[in-house]
Order: C-alpha cells, then structure tokens, then sequence
C-alpha cells in the first residue's frame, strides 16, 4: 500500500485568521488589533464586490491588494507623523506595517526592481520621461505586491531621465 500525503497550503485568509488566534491567545494586543483591522478590512471588500446579495470570498489575489491598502495607509501615517514631529506615533504605525508585511511577499531589492523596470522599458520602446505611463502599468504588474508604486516610479523616472 502506497501512502500518500497532500500538503494544503492555507489559504492567505486563513493565515491572517490563524494569526489572530494566536495573538488573542497570546495576548499580543496590537497584532490582534492590527490583524482585526485587516480581517474587517478584507471582508469590507467581499461586501463591496458581493454580487446577486451574497458576499464572495476574496481570492489570495484579491486579500494581497487589501493588505497592500492597508501597507500603504501605514507607510503613509508614518511618513507624515515623523514630518511632524510626532516619532513615537510613527513608530506604532512602522510597528503595525511590520506585522501586515508578514502576510506579503519579500519586497524587492533596489536592484531588482531596477530590472524589471528596465525590461518594461525595453518591451515598450520607452527612451524619455513622457513616456513613463507607457512604462508604469507593465511594471506595476510585474511588482505586484513586492513594490509600491513610489518606488517603481521613482525607478521608471531614474532609468528614463539617467
């Protein structure tokens, strides 16, 4: 008799809920609140899409963007915190972006990013900046989910203008 054993990955939904679990059994209060806060935010999204009047779950595609929202609101505080002054707040929100990281794919290194920027200009012929939204859409594809679109525009706009 043959044995045969299936690994079945969960899928990013369940992650999220399994990690709130643990956080409330553990009493880490801020991973709690941060990953409530994502589990409303994602099921705010399948309200948002429901069709016919049944919400549909999210598939990981569609959670990844939630969480990258939810990323980006993050960042966002935290850079205009530390514009005013306001270091401790900001670094609750780096805090809270560090725990919505683990739920996304490695970002991509400079380099990196650099290449792939690189080759959507190639595929699309670009040779100056005006032709940076030819170059964006192609390499916010490529990036999903490993880079912002800050900085894949900041890397358009330096390969296009060096």
């Amino acid at each position: 008799m043959v044995a045969c054993i299936i690994f079945v990955m969960a899928t990013l939904t369940e992650q999220i809920t399994e990690g709130w679990k643990d956080a409330m059994r553990s009493g880490q209060t801020q991973r709690k609140d941060v990953l409530s806060t994502l589990r409303a935010a994602i099921k705010k999204e399948e309200i948002d899409a429901r069709v016919g009047g049944e919400s549909e779950a999210l598939d990981d595609a569609g959670v990844m963007r939630v969480i990258e929202r939810e990323a980006k609101k993050r960042r966002d505080a935290a850079d205009e915190y530390d514009k005013y002054g306001r270091g401790e707040r900001a670094q609750a929100e780096r805090d809270e972006l560090a725990i919505l990281q683990e739920f996304l794919p490695s970002q991509l290194s400079d380099d990196e990013l650099d290449a792939i920027v690189g080759a959507a200009i190639a595929h699309v012929g670009a040779t100056a900046p005006g032709d940076m939204g030819k170059v964006m859409p192609i390499a916010m594809v490529q990036a999903a989910g490993r880079a912002d679109g800050k900085r894949i525009s900041a890397s358009v706009r330096k390969l296009l203008t060096g």
